[in-house]
């Protein structure tokens, strides 16, 4: 993993349960802040289950990802 995904990785763990980041949110802690798609990549490939992934949503507020499984990520 490159240096940026584990950035990616650690700021998606510093994020608390029952609060949620944007792609850009945590694109820009870990020091690229134009990189939303970048941490949207990172993130359908992560298979961590200590990382929420489920906490990082689109900038709209739109849930988006999770492999297709919306339903799951809501409940999350």
């Amino acid at each position: 993993m490159t240096v940026f995904g584990r950035r990616v990785i650690a700021a998606v763990r510093r994020i608390p349960p029952g609060r949620v980041a944007t792609y850009g949110d945590i694109a820009g802690l870990a020091g690229q802040r134009r990189a939303a798609r970048a941490v949207g990549n990172i993130m359908r490939r992560c298979a961590d289950p200590g990382t929420p992934c489920h906490r990082v949503i689109g900038a709209g507020g739109t849930l988006g990802g999770y492999g297709g499984n919306l339903q799951l990520k809501r409940a999350l």
